[in-house]
């Protein structure tokens, strides 16, 4: 009874949704596809999951539970920025990431703006009807959120989320990761030009389906 009491473990069980399989699952949780192929054979073995047409939970109590237990583990060790990252996979509800995230995740990770570790905003395009049951998640947390970015000195931990309401989003797959569109993405940096000429350059040059202004080049050191 004690195969879904490991890290892995509960990961897969909180980030698991209907007919997943199990490569998307390990891009969900940012983990090897082949550790979490064993994982996945355990706790099926186990009964926890099944399949059928993709994986899927035999009992929702389970992931709950799970649920409760990380949030009581997170007064005691708050998430990590990486660890925050994967936190809305958990959630239930459908988001995408926006603004500074969504060049991050567009050049999967080769572009980061500086953001300070102890002051470290998250941005995410959420439901309108889901900005209250988004507020009440990452509390469960310690993360704050907000509709704005706010002033470090006002809040108690490194992390805050930036909620951006919509009455729709139409998020797409990167890595695992839902995000806006690449073409918002680009219209975004294109906004803010001298924040991002960098992150233009690089996303011309890994997608050939878009069109930018960007002549940044790196020079030699």
């Amino acid at each position: 009874m004690y195969e879904v009491c490991g890290e892995k473990e509960l990961k897969v069980i909180l980030a698991l949704d209907q007919g997943d399989s199990i490569s998307g699952v390990a891009r969900k949780i940012d983990e090897n596809r082949e550790t979490i192929r064993r994982v996945v054979n355990r706790i099926e073995e186990a009964g926890y999951i099944a399949y059928d047409n993709g994986l899927h939970l035999v009992d929702q109590t389970i992931r709950d539970v799970g649920l409760e237990f990380l949030t009581a583990t997170a007064e005691i060790s708050p998430p990590s920025i990486s660890e925050a990252y994967v936190l809305p996979q958990f959630a239930g509800m459908e988001y995408a990431f926006t603004a500074i995230d969504a060049i991050y995740v567009w050049t999967r990770g080769g572009y980061q703006v500086a953001r300070d570790p102890e002051d470290y905003p998250l941005f995410i395009a959420v439901h309108e009807s889901d900005v209250d049951a988004w507020t009440e998640f990452f509390d469960r947390f310690g993360i704050p959120t907000a509709k704005e970015r706010q002033p470090a000195d006002d809040l108690n931990g490194a992390i805050q989320v930036v909620l951006e309401p919509r009455s729709q989003i139409e998020a797409e797959m990167v890595d695992g990761r839902p995000v806006i569109s690449l073409q918002e993405t680009v219209t975004f940096a294109n906004e803010y030009y001298a924040t991002f000429e960098s992150a233009l350059d690089m996303l011309g040059r890994m997608y050939d389906d878009i069109d930018t202004d960007a002549n940044y080049r790196m020079e030699p050191a």
